[in-house]
């Protein structure tokens, strides 16, 4: 099960938080995404291929730079390794979900 939370802002949408194990790779990883509520967050996941993603309770919400990152970038989605291995910088979703480039 996916460890997370989630904020609300004062104009009604929400940011939800999950750290989840990487799909292509070892480790895990911390998923911002900003929505119009709870539910549409994890939609916006599960369109995206992340099929089992469940929200359960508020133990690791978003940290206020986490917030400040998802709302400032376009899409709304980010990530970065989990835990922050110091100082990375936020992806956008589609490098997550990318296959890994072949060895030559």
């Amino acid at each position: 099960m996916a460890d997370g939370g989630f904020t609300k802002l004062p104009g009604g949408s929400v940011v939800v938080a999950l750290t989840l194990p990487r799909p292509l790779g070892e480790g895990g990883v911390r998923v911002l995404v900003h929505a119009a509520n709870r539910q549409r967050a994890l939609t916006r996941l599960r369109n995206l291929g992340l099929r089992a993603v469940y929200l359960r309770g508020n133990a690791a919400p978003p940290t206020p730079d986490e917030v400040t990152a998802v709302l400032h970038h376009p899409d709304g989605v980010v990530w970065r390794a989990a835990p922050d291995r110091g100082g990375e910088l936020w992806h956008p979703m589609a490098a997550l979900l990318r296959p890994p480039a072949p060895a030559s």
